[in-house]
């Protein structure tokens, strides 16, 4: 097969050869036949040349998807080369040698310009640095703009030359798209001899420790074209590269950032979704949709359709910390759960921790979920959007000074009313909903060592069931970050951040009755990170942060004069969470890696606050209540603080084989209260107190990874154990709103939580995806004597999330650069419920005994989507490119219940399944960009 770098020796011959204008045919060249259907282009090549005495010149991936159906009958090759690449944007040029040579985006010429060895030499240069030959003209990083950091020809010299210079030099800079400026995440930046390899971080910075001399620098990534520089480093220096977009890796469906990610990196338990794998998975009602995605995701899972709360790997949906470009989301649905909170068109990356989480986050005990926005286009202005059933988008972005000040601007709403008008059930045809999210950010490079990142985001979604009872809730999020870079081995990124989430439900056609229950947590946090690359071996991460908490529990207030309702407010709650980190990833050989974390975090209850003191060693209720303390505004009359350990180790056994472990304790201070097994707009959140502990998790985890067929298939299994203690529990009747004293109805409860995670992936080629098997169990034991009763006899039961077997497939085929499709395939073990199994008479009422908690189960769980995307041309110059999906969501119609629940009618105690989807959901969406 011919090979990309045989071109540099060919270059060399023709500029010797004195060759004919391109493209030219040379007399004694025969005419072709050809008869090919649907074949792959190095076939085409491989006939041509068996043929003839053309020979090819060009790089595979250039035509790895382009198909050739031709039929020619004594034809010149150049004729029929443009009928081969016509619609694409290669071109090409044929030597009398015979030389087919094949480039991508720009002619070429084949030969020496008239005259071009008779040119006068050029004047005289101004003077170079030293080390820099005015002869070879290489190009000194620093010089010019960064924009021209796009040759892979030239020799970028970093550094200042000395005479027997020796050792070692840091090079550090930044990968851009050439295309937007934005930055290149997860991407491979490394030299193969030796081999000292790197990846850039989420702002696209790297760092790379290399022995004195010249280099080849190899950049390779998902979505990108393949690259690399010639440099010459002799001391410590910078070179921002911009790197263009590869447009083939449409369709690609990816989940590592790095081919070998899978066996060479030291993370385990954590996946990272690029958005375009995200934007091909079918969804309910046709909008790509972030968290869908990752519950299709190994040891993620949910209660059932309609929802968006997490639980991983055992852990309940409120131990699960959701970042928006490092501010906290506390509720990411839209609709009844139905979408996420978070824009598809303007997201980057989406990195979800199972295990291992590294030690600069906290707070929650089973996983990190990290979504990151682009930076907005920093080259030219642009836009994207989508028009749905119900829903519709706009995202507008560009340069407010180029190269230097981008923004962005998102939108989305709904118009779901009029879809639930048409439905023939009064209880949805009386019904109401809608939403609408808005998100802005603003990027500035003040110099090369300092970046201000500034974005806010706002979301309210309103609606209302078929009664005059009015729900809504409302996400607010801010968050400007500060970039500075100490030297080419240390930068800090110094963020504050403002969480807010609020909900309301409103009852006011009734004005007897008329009333306004509210809820509103408040979050401002600050953190400092720092990264040091210490040496090659060692990368030094450490910092600190500080979270202030400001809760408001519960307010019901009358509306109007009429309203009987007697105003109820709970005290605020105020608390402040802080925390010092230090992590340590050192390579001691190539096969064997080591990270060590420690995070110390403290917690204090701050006033004011009237606190309740119970007798100690007996049941918590009204009757135990001994007294009540007062503190004043500030005073901390609860602290609890501890270390959380993180240690994972990575043994290579091959170059595609490899295995890892890990060890992490967490700690989380903050709980949410919940009368459901989901998230929903009513829940409420507590901080931990002198009457609620802090939960406290620990996980150990031992994997296998191996790679397969040139790192284009990945195989992992993941098993792990992992101990929960005091998280929170409820007793049996519990009232969960405005209750002043809610220590008496919940209790501290342990669990434990076991599984088996098996994942295959195929990232490239025309059929693609991923297909899991998860086997794993959550258990609950509520034996604690500060409880009035125990629950199940104090035995372990199972969870509300417990649902032992998991199997998800996600494929895609693409038939052509323009046509793909998409089909998804979900089965799980259908969740606990508590029944009633028999009727008593307790003297003149007829009672019910029901099972012990979670003995039963609904129905199993399956379903089955299917989608068709069909893109528009791909000519370069046009106004818009667009694109149509048309969706199916539960193609086989099957009634997956999400409840089943009990009801007495006549005297009999009657059970009914309720289902969110029992019929298919067709949809279709349209999607611009321009």
């Amino acid at each position: 097969m011919p090979q990309l770098y045989r071109i540099t020796i060919l270059f060399a011959f023709l500029l010797l050869a004195g060759l004919a204008p391109a493209r030219a045919q040379t007399a004694e060249a025969p005419p072709l036949s050809l008869t090919l259907q649907n074949a792959s282009f190095q076939e085409f090549v491989r006939q041509v040349e068996a043929n003839s005495r053309y020979r090819f010149y060009y790089d595979p991936a250039w035509v790895d998807s382009l198909q050739v159906t031709l039929q020619v009958a004594q034809q010149p090759l150049a004729p029929i080369l443009e009928q081969v690449f016509a619609g694409t944007t290669l071109k090409f040029a044929i030597t009398p040698q015979g030389f087919v040579l094949i480039t991508q985006g720009k002619d070429f010429m084949a030969h020496l310009p008239a005259g071009f060895l008779r040119r006068e030499a050029p004047a005289a240069q101004p003077s170079t640095p030293a080390g820099r030959s005015a002869a070879s003209q290489p190009y000194l990083a620093g010089d010019q703009d960064r924009k021209k950091n796009t040759s892979e020809a030239k020799l970028y010299v970093i550094g200042v030359k000395r005479e027997n210079a020796t050792g070692n030099a840091n090079l550090a800079g930044h990968l851009r798209d050439a295309k937007s400026g934005e930055p290149i995440i997860g991407a491979s930046v490394y030299i193969q001899s030796p081999l000292v390899a790197t990846t850039s971080d989420q702002y696209g910075y790297f760092s790379l420790t290399l022995p004195v001399g010249q280099h080849e620098l190899l950049i390779r990534g998902i979505g990108i074209k393949n690259s690399k520089r010639r440099i010459a480093l002799y001391s410590d220096g910078k070179l921002d590269i911009e790197i263009e977009e590869d447009v083939r890796s449409l369709k690609e469906v990816l989940v590592e950032a790095e081919k070998d990610r899978n066996v060479a990196g030291m993370q385990m338990g954590m996946e990272r979704l690029d958005i375009r794998a995200i934007k091909q998975v079918p969804t309910a009602f046709g909008e790509t949709d972030i968290l869908r995605v990752v519950l299709t995701l190994p040891g993620v899972k949910s209660v059932g359709e309609g929802s968006t709360g997490m639980n991983v790997r055992g852990g309940s949906t409120d131990q699960n910390l959701i970042l928006f470009n490092d501010a906290t989301v506390y509720n990411p649905s839209h609709l009844f759960g139905f979408f996420s909170a978070f824009n598809p068109d303007i997201v980057k990356t989406v990195e979800l921790h199972k295990s291992n989480i590294p030690a600069r986050y906290g707070g929650r005990l089973s996983s990190v979920l990290e979504v990151v926005t682009r930076d907005g286009n920093k080259k030219k202005f642009s836009g994207s959007g989508g028009l749905g059933l119900l829903t519709s988008r706009l995202t507008l972005e560009g340069p407010i000074t180029k190269d230097k000040t981008s923004f962005l601007v998102a939108g989305r709403s709904t118009y779901s009313d009029w879809l639930l008008k048409k439905l023939p059930q009064e209880s949805f045809s009386k019904s109401s909903a809608s939403f609408y999210d808005v998100n802005a950010q603003i990027n500035h490079e003040f110099d090369d060592k300092n970046t201000l990142y500034v974005s806010g985001y706002l979301s309210k979604d309103k609606f209302r069931l078929a009664s005059d009872t009015l729900y809504n809730f409302t996400n607010q999020n801010a968050s400007v970050k500060w970039k500075h870079i100490f030297h080419n081995k240390l930068y800090s990124v110094l963020t504050g951040a403002y969480s807010h989430y609020s909900y309301g439900v409103n009852s006011e056609n009734n004005p007897v009755n008329a009333s306004n229950l509210t809820f509103g947590i408040n979050q401002a946090n600050l953190q400092a990170d720092f990264n040091y690359f210490l040496n090659p071996k060692h990368t030094l991460d450490f910092g600190a942060s500080s979270i202030l908490y400001n809760v408001k529990p519960g307010s019901l207030k009358p509306v109007g004069s009429e309203s009987l309702i007697m105003p109820d407010v709970l005290q605020r709650e105020r608390a402040l969470e802080s925390a010092l980190y230090v992590s340590d990833q050192i390579d001691l050989s190539p096969r064997f890696s080591v990270y060590l974390g420690l995070r110390y975090s403290m917690f204090n209850a701050l006033g004011p606050r009237n606190v309740f003191a119970y007798a100690p060693g007996v049941p918590k209720t009204e009757g135990t209540m001994l007294d009540t303390l007062s503190y004043g505004s500030g005073k901390a009359f609860a602290t609890y603080h501890g270390p959380e350990y993180r240690v994972s180790a990575r043994f290579g056994l091959t170059d595609n084989s490899s295995v890892k472990m890990s060890f992490n304790r967490m700690r989380q201070y903050i709980h949410m209260l919940s009368n459901t097994a989901t998230m929903s707009p009513t829940d409420t959140w507590k901080l931990s107190d002198a009457n609620v502990r802090p939960q406290v998790g620990d996980q150990i985890a031992l994997g296998y990874y191996r790679n397969f067929r040139s790192n284009t298939i990945e195989l992992s299994v993941e098993g792990y154990y992992k101990k929960m203690k005091d998280f929170l529990d409820y007793r049996n009747g519990a009232t969960l709103l405005l209750n002043h004293h809610i220590e008496t109805d919940v209790a501290n409860a342990e669990g434990k939580a076991y599984g088996v995670e098996v994942m295959l992936k195929k990232l490239t080629g025309k059929l693609n995806g991923w297909v899991s098997y998860t086997y794993s169990r959550t258990l609950v034991r509520l034996n604690n004597p500060q409880v009035s009763e125990v629950i199940n006899q104090g035995k372990w039961y199972p969870s509300n999330f417990d649902k032992p077997h998991d199997v998800t497939l996600i494929s895609n085929y693409r038939f052509s650069q323009r046509f793909s499709t998409s089909l998804n395939f979900t089965y799980s073990t259908g969740r606990p419920i508590t029944l009633p199994i028999a009727k008593y008479q307790d003297g003149n009422a007829q009672r019910i005994f029901y099972s012990d908690r979670n003995q039963h189960r609904v129905p199993d769980y399956y379903r089955v989507d299917f989608a068709m995307n069909i893109e528009g041309n791909h000519k370069i110059k046009k106004l818009a490119h667009s694109s149509w999906t048309l969706a199916v969501y539960n193609l086989t119609g099957r009634k997956n219940p999400y409840s089943v629940y009990f009801r007495s009618d006549n005297g009999k105690i009657k059970g009914y399944q309720l289902s969110i989807f029992g019929r298919p959901i067709p949809t279709i969406t349209y999607n611009f960009r321009f």
